[in-house]
């Protein structure tokens, strides 16, 4: 039974599972509302302790050993006179034997919503704090939400307001609004007690009971404590300053050096010196010789002058041999492409184990295993498996599929996406994606981190650290191993470990990341980020060159939970001026396929100046030359009386119309803060995402659907939403 000298935190000292009676008075001292009940010994205490509550009753089984208590017939409810308290403690007693410590008798509590609250340690993130629907539906519906503990008070109210079912918290059926503050309150005992006492693994607080009043009440709870302290044991973090040495090499040895075309140790050196790296290249094999005109050294320590990195691309089984020779060289920096390490297996992972505990020892700092490389754009080092050269700008690019990452690169050489620096980060044996974080966290160049995730080594590093870039520069993650199917090819992969999707959902949006489902949507919010200024509400306008393009927009904007607000009448008059009669007056605003070009010019203006909207989504006024052209070429062929040189003029026209229109969005922007979203209305294989017209930080942005630029808005105003949250 429960000590009469001792506090509630002494009793989490002496025991691992407490009983019902113990986790509501340890958690009553953290504020939680807890029904008021009292412990009986004895069947007559039983009834006697009825009595003096009143009734109807509930009477329980207790005893430390105890769980399940309801499918085990250990709960008897609405007792409503002697015999039937009598009859529940004597079968409760017949189904325990000595397990039973005594019955726990409670008033009755009535109340139609129940909620679940709890607290649990994730593997990898630590302590979460849960709030959902409870009672039976808990499993059922699976209606719940998470945090990772400590929390805001501020963080508790949104989690009240992201169940499905937050209905029940307002007005429901005759019965008053719930406590919102008493919810609250329990969820920041919850984060005191993940504080204060660690050592507590589970606290289980299920129904939740709100009365018709409103009051909340918890009338069953389960306190758990660990039986070992968790102690996880995590690599050092690497010192951002060491980290940068990679992206600005002076010098590069490639170990490995081929002078066979699509081998590894061929194509990382062509590359990169078909580049325009200016720094020194070194080839290195142990055979010697000459490769591609150079002269090629049987070792590293024949080099002649500094190194500063050395990529490396011989088979995993001689890598090691080459830790004494770079540790005499002073090469500090290893980017290890090979393969053939921890992704393979147990054999593969003690492989490298030990590898980077003899280059740590040795002062070396290994990038990979299992890399396709790196670039940094701004110093033309383009040292990747893939013959990808996109153009300096301020997008991060960090992923744990080299393949995923030059891919993605690829599309942003194509769409005109600036990079500031990409890295695959392999297999992260010494450096991981939190030591990039931290990294480019104060990079002056950076404005944007782009993530491929297949799983963290450090969770909760990684919840910080994101945190806390996402407060300075935008995060966005695309991940993959969402599904069974991928999780178990992420693994095979990088030998990366698996994440409890919703878990780590939580962690992206408590941390402001801005996660993505698709890999083109990681490029179209790059973009976005890189090139426009945020939205400061949801607000949207819409713009279009046709009426059903701008019905598709609003229907989009809703789905994403964008306003398309309706025209004030200060705007309808301005117009009005500007559009012919039959326009439809509402947003969107349909141009009703005008071809005056002044009046796309005049209307987008004057829609960035309405200060009822937040964003401006723009729809076919780009991309009408590609028709021109191709009418053209149609007219040639078969009308003579117009001439090649008079539609050329045409084409120019409408080409220096659409560069003029460019010019002017940015303008806008720079003056009103406001992002334009462009559609184009069709795009070829020229076409780009990003259209650098002037010097500054703003640039004009045209997606070839509705459904990217709807979605890069969305995202953009929840990234939004996150910075005006964090500074409260």
């Amino acid at each position: 039974m429960i000590p009469s000298d001792g506090s509630e935190k002494e009793i989490i000292q002496q025991k691992t599972i407490l009983n019902e009676k113990e986790s509501k008075q340890f958690l009553k001292e953290y504020g939680i509302p807890v029904i008021n009940e009292s412990v009986a010994i004895t069947e007559n205490d039983v009834l006697k302790t009825a009595i003096k509550i009143g009734f109807p009753v509930v009477v329980k089984g207790l005893g430390q050993g105890l769980s399940h208590k309801t499918e085990s017939g250990l709960v008897h409810l609405h007792l409503a006179d002697s015999d039937s308290v009598l009859h529940a403690a004597r079968s409760i007693a017949s189904k325990t034997g000595n397990q039973l410590e005594g019955f726990l008798v409670q008033p009755q509590i009535e109340g139609r919503r129940e909620f679940v609250a709890g607290l649990f340690q994730d593997e990898q993130f630590g302590p979460v704090v849960m709030f959902g629907l409870g009672g039976i539906f808990t499993e059922a519906l699976s209606d719940i939400t998470f945090r990772l503990a400590p929390i805001s008070e501020a963080e508790a109210n949104e989690m009240l307001n992201e169940i499905k079912a937050k209905s029940l918290l307002d007005d429901f059926r005759g019965e008053k609004a719930v406590n919102r503050h008493q919810i609250i309150q329990t969820l920041m005992g919850l984060s005191r007690i993940s504080v204060e006492v660690p050592s507590i693994s589970e606290v289980d607080i299920n129904p939740l009971i709100a009365t018709s009043d409103g009051s909340l009440i918890a009338v069953d709870a389960l306190v758990i404590k660990m039986k070992t302290a968790q102690k996880n044991e995590f690599q050092p973090p690497v010192d951002p300053k060491l980290l940068g040495y990679f992206f600005h090499p002076r010098s590069i040895a490639f170990v490995g050096a081929s002078s066979q075309m699509g081998k590894w140790g061929h194509m990382l050196f062509t590359l990169t010196a078909s580049g325009g790296f200016e720094g020194g290249i070194y080839l290195v094999n142990h055979k010697g010789g000459t490769i591609a005109g150079k002269h090629v050294y049987k070792s590293v320590v024949e080099i002649p002058d500094n190194v500063d990195m050395a990529v490396v691309t011989i088979p995993a089984s001689a890598v090691g041999e080459l830790i004494p020779q770079f540790k005499r060289k002073k090469i500090k920096n290893m980017l290890l492409i090979t393969s053939g390490f921890k992704e393979t297996g147990q054999n593969g992972k003690k492989m490298e184990e030990k590898l980077i505990k003899e280059a740590r020892n040795a002062g070396i700092l290994v990038l990979g295993p299992n890399t396709m490389g790196i670039c940094n754009p701004h110093i033309h080092l383009y040292c990747t498996g893939s013959h990808v050269r996109p153009i300096p700008g301020s997008t991060v690019v960090v992923s744990q599929s080299g393949n995923m990452g030059t891919q993605l690169l690829a599309f942003a050489e194509q769409q005109g996406i600036g990079i500031r620096g990409f890295c695959g980060s392999g297999n992260e044996a010494m450096i991981s994606v939190e030591d990039f974080l931290d990294a480019f966290e104060n990079d002056a160049l950076t404005r944007t981190v782009m993530l491929y995730l297949e799983g963290v080594r450090n969770g909760r590093r990684f919840f910080e650290s994101a945190r806390r870039v996402g407060k300075k520069k935008p995060i966005v993650l695309l991940k993959g191993g969402r599904s069974r199917a991928g999780t178990r090819a992420a693994i095979s992969h990088t030998g990366a470990l698996s994440l409890n999707s919703d878990i780590f959902n939580t962690v992206c949006r408590q941390a402001g990341i801005v996660q993505v489902e698709q890999p083109m949507d990681l490029l179209d919010l790059s973009a976005a980020f890189s090139s426009l200024p945020l939205p400061k509400g949801n607000r949207v306008a819409v713009m279009t060159l046709g009426g059903g393009w701008g019905v598709i927009t609003a229907d989009l904007c809703s789905e994403y939970g964008l306003e398309v607000p309706e025209l004030t009448p200060d705007i309808v008059e301005h117009l009005d001026h500007i559009l012919p009669p039959y326009w439809s007056r509402s947003n969107p605003v349909d141009l009703v396929g005008e071809r005056d070009p002044s009046i796309p010019m005049t209307a987008i203006e004057a829609l960035v100046k309405w200060e009822g909207c937040d964003a401006i989504i723009n729809l076919g006024i780009l991309g009408r030359n590609i028709f021109l052209k191709r009418l053209s070429a149609s007219v040639l062929k078969v009308d003579p009386d117009y001439s090649s040189d008079f539609l050329d003029r045409l084409n120019e026209a409408l080409s220096k119309f659409e560069q003029s229109y460019i010019v002017h969005i940015i303008k806008l922007m720079e003056k009103h803060k406001k992002p334009v979203f462009g559609v184009s209305l069709i795009s070829d294989e020229k076409d780009q995402t990003v259209y650098r017209m002037k010097e500054g930080p703003y640039k004009g942005i045209f997606f070839p659907t509705p459904e990217r630029a709807v979605k890069a808005c969305a995202k953009m105003f929840e990234y939004q939403r996150f910075l005006y949250s964090s500074r409260l």
